[in-house]
């Protein structure tokens, strides 16, 4: 009987060690919004063809050694990944090719794998991750060039499109304000994040648009030595675009103490948003048959219809020279109704966007109740 109490007990204490060594390896989920986009163009390309396991989203070493992974030997990430996947290396090799040996910042690339990894690393204290998201920091710094902006993949320019230079201004700007999972970086570093911010924050403030001596928006793209918009992809004209605006905008809003450089930036970028604005018109979507592109595929069409009280929503892109928006095909040509452009390019790009609505309506307004005596 002794024995057999003895038994018992032994394969209680066993049971309970073992329950106790997967509770020590639980970690609590990390934020993956970052890696939206990369997930998104996984599944335009290749995902809507299969049927992959994925990760949860606590199982944060998994998906960090996921990131490992594919990290390039220059310190950077290509694009267009999802971390969450269980699939193997070699498969995802033989999918993306060559491609997967270009970092770059586009679509959300690169400092989102290193604020991830400095997380996991923070929650963990598993080196390979501080390692790795060393490697990532010392990348982002030597990739901005010497006026201070960081390229896209499409053209060697300073590039707000896709999030590049603003996702890289967020990441500085929060890991210059000691966020937590940042406490482990040493003064050198700290002091090389200061720097390349403030300079990326003085490229930001030259390539505001001016027209006929008035500061208006920026450009998806400016060139690192004039700061003048420029061409990026074919149908990626220059011209003034309203969504880059507002996130530039919100950026410079939530620096902490603005200069009047800065706080005329603000002002103008506003009224530019406000004087652009399109009101009386919806963008409508409808369903068609399923059409398959090379990158998308589309169950809908787009059309224009007048609606009276229709929230304000502006173009993509406006003229610099007349301030008038437009449109463009893969052909590099400048059309001016939603109506020209192709369906692959009608469906498989954002045209207008509503985000200024909440620069006009909220942010302005907060920022001006924060200084009602202006900036000095």
């Amino acid at each position: 009987m002794a024995e057999a109490v003895e038994v018992v007990m032994r394969l209680l204490i066993s049971l309970f060690c073992m329950t106790s060594l997967v509770s020590a390896n639980e970690y609590k989920a990390i934020d993956l919004s970052g890696f939206r986009d990369g997930i998104k163009h996984w599944n335009d390309k290749f995902g809507r063809d299969r049927d992959d396991e994925r990760y949860d989203p606590n199982q944060i070493v998994e998906i960090a050694d996921n990131i490992l992974a594919f990290q390039v030997k220059d310190g950077g990430w290509p694009k267009n990944l999802d971390p969450q996947l269980k699939v193997p290396e070699s498969e995802i090799r033989r999918l993306y090719g060559r491609s997967l040996d270009r970092s770059t910042f586009d679509n959300r690339a690169t400092y989102t794998h290193v604020d991830y990894l400095a997380s996991v690393y923070t929650a963990t204290g598993m080196d390979r991750f501080r390692a790795a998201a060393e490697r990532g920091l010392d990348y982002i710094f030597a990739e901005q060039r010497r006026t201070g902006g960081w390229r896209g993949a499409d053209v060697d320019a300073v590039t707000y499109n896709d999030d590049v230079m603003l996702g890289i201004l967020i990441f500085l700007r929060d890991i210059a304000r000691s966020e937590s999972h940042f406490s482990w970086l040493d003064k050198a570093t700290r002091v090389k994040v200061i720097t390349a911010l403030e300079r990326a924050v003085g490229v930001t403030l030259k390539c505001q648009i001016v027209v006929d001596g008035v500061r208006t928006g920026w450009c998806q793209q400016h060139s690192h030595e004039t700061f003048e918009p420029v061409k990026a992809r074919s149908y990626e004209l220059p011209s003034i675009c309203p969504a880059e605006t507002s996130g530039i905008l919100q950026f410079l809003m939530d620096l902490s103490s603005p200069t009047p450089k800065v706080a005329a930036a603000i002002e103008a970028g506003v009224a530019w948003l406000e004087k652009s604005k399109i009101e009386g018109i919806r963008v409508k979507d409808f369903q068609i048959d399923p059409v398959r592109f090379e990158n998308h595929t589309t169950t809908r069409d787009r059309i224009f219809v007048e609606e009276v009280g229709a929230p304000p929503h502006w173009a993509r892109f406006y003229e610099v020279e007349t301030n008038r928006p437009f449109f463009c095909n893969r052909d590099g040509i400048k059309v001016y109704s939603l109506a020209e452009v192709k369906l692959e390019r009608r469906t498989g790009y954002g045209w207008y966007t509503g985000s200024p609505n909440r620069i006009l309506d909220v942010n302005y307004p907060a920022w001006k109740s924060r200084f009602p005596a202006g900036v000095k």
